[in-house]
Order: C-alpha cells, then sequence, then structure tokens
C-alpha cells in the first residue's frame, strides 16, 4: 500500500495505491461528497486477491485532496473527469478498469464516452444515466428525503443515519465498521464543509453529459441494488438499456452503499477485470 499526492492542474490529489503495480489496475471512483477510503476495505482486499491492483482517492474538496473556492472556481463532471485522468497519469498508468459508484459511476460514464482510450472496461455501481434530469426516472425514496429534511446537524451522527437509510431495510446494516469509516473520514478531513460542492457540480449541466451513451465501447457491468433509496432500480436499467452489450446484475436487498456483513466482498467480485 502506498499513499501519493498527484496534481491536477493546480491541485493536489491524495491516492492510494494497493496490491502488485505489475497487476491489472482498477481505479476505484467514489460518489458525490465521498473520500477514497468511503469504499469498504474489505472491498479492496478482495480486488486485489482477485489479481488486481487498486487505485482509491479523494476527489477535490473531500479528505486530504485540495480545497477549492467554488464560488471563483466552478467546476462540473467533466473537471471531476480530468482529475481522474490525472490520478492515472500520477501513477504512469495509460489505461485501467474503471468502477464508479453513485456520482462516481456518472463520471465513468464521461470517461468511457469522452476518453474511451483510458478505460479498459466499466463497472457502474449505484449509479444513474449521466445527462439524467429530475423526472427523466424516479425519485429517491421518500425515507432519504426525509432524513434530508430533517436537517440533522453535519457530523458522524448524522453521516451514520444516513448510512443506515442508504444500506435500506433488508440487509443488516454494519453499524460499527460504518462508524468506524466515518469517524476517521471526519477526522482526515481538510474542510468538510468543501464536499457539499459536489451538489453543485453535479447539478451543472454541460453538453459532454448529454453525449449519448451509445458510444461507450468498453465492456460495461451495471450493479444496482433492489433497494436502492437514492437510484431506484429504473436508473440501473436505463443505463443497461442504453449501453451496448451492457450487462445488468441487480443484488437482491442491497441499498446504495456496501456496508453489510459480505457485501463488499460479493460486490468486489462482481467488478470487471
Amino acid at each position: 500500500m502506498v499513499e501519493t499526492f498527484v496534481t491536477a492542474g493546480g491541485l493536489r490529489l491524495w491516492t492510494e495505491r494497493i496490491g502488485d503495480p505489475d497487476h491489472p489496475p482498477v481505479l476505484l471512483i467514489m460518489g458525490s461528497a465521498a473520500q477514497g477510503i468511503t469504499c469498504p476495505d474489505a472491498l479492496v482486499i478482495r480486488l486485489v486477491e482477485r489479481g488486481a491492483q487498486v487505485i482509491r482517492f479523494d476527489h477535490r474538496d473531500t479528505g486530504r485532496s485540495s480545497v477549492v473556492d467554488f464560488d471563483a472556481q466552478p467546476y462540473a463532471l467533466a473537471d471531476l473527469a480530468a482529475d481522474c485522468l490525472a490520478v492515472l497519469d500520477g501513477h504512469g498508468l495509460a489505461t485501467a478498469h474503471v468502477a464508479g459508484m453513485s456520482m462516481g459511476g456518472m463520471i465513468a460514464q464521461w470517461l468511457g464516452v469522452h476518453a474511451p482510450g483510458r478505460v479498459r472496461s466499466l463497472t457502474l455501481l449505484t449509479s444513474s444515466p449521466m445527462g439524467n434530469r429530475s423526472g427523466d426516472l424516479p425519485p429517491p425514496a421518500p425515507e432519504f428525503l426525509a432524513h434530508l429534511a430533517a436537517g440533522l446537524a453535519p457530523g458522524v451522527e448524522s453521516d451514520v443515519e444516513l448510512f443506515r437509510v442508504f444500506n435500506g431495510p433488508v440487509r443488516p446494516f454494519d453499524e460499527p465498521g460504518a462508524r468506524a469509516m466515518l469517524e476517521r473520514a471526519w477526522a482526515r478531513a481538510t474542510d468538510p464543509a468543501a464536499a457539499r460542492n459536489h451538489d453543485r457540480a453535479g447539478r451543472t449541466f454541460a453538453p459532454d453529459r448529454l453525449a449519448p451513451l451509445s458510444s461507450i465501447t468498453a465492456p460495461t457491468t451495471i450493479v444496482h441494488g433492489d433497494q436502492d433509496p437514492v437510484f431506484p432500480l429504473a436508473h440501473g436499467e436505463a443505463l443497461a438499456a442504453a449501453i451496448p452489450g451492457a450487462h445488468l446484475h441487480v443484488v437482491p436487498g442491497m441499498g446504495h452503499i456496501f456496508y453489510s456483513p459480505g457485501l463488499p466482498e460479493e460486490i468486489a467480485d462482481l467488478i470487471r477485470l
């Protein structure tokens, strides 16, 4: 395991490389406001056991990566995708298998459309079409909207409750594992409030996001839970319908995260290598 910072324009991005550098690389792209460590260690370890090297990183405005003044320097999905390419460049990787979760899945789609030469394969986890606008597909579940409306004070406790909602009611929630990760995330964040800028970036619709997903040529797997409270299953089905040859794998009982006993390993086995 090697931690290092790479340069993306004028930004510094924290990265972590796990596994044999001669093995096929997997770039893990996390979701909105999520640090690289949000991906469970058990998932990373399983990928390494399968013969991969894994790269995970903190998006700009999260964790130990650079904080941006969004009002002075607004950014969009394309800029977050450019950060991903900078991470690959920083590790001397021309291409990688790309696995993106939630907003990270939208970034992965952007790469598949606009930087196909860098993408060996795509795995889109708990995600939605990058060009989806409000109203095109089913809205989030009432439980998720109610949590947002409750206006809990930011911190570990409210994030634990958010992850409980993310997990859904079917599979058991690994609260100790989630809490330990969230405590670490809050402790290592340069500016926890900066992560809210991802919501603003996600609402920025430029023509590059509306490019047809039918142009994706990378082998693609969509992994979606039938209990996802953020992007109901129809979002995963829409991805599968839009990307030629994509395979949809529906995970029974899974919500929007992988914090349930045995689930990280189950998901790792579905990521393309």
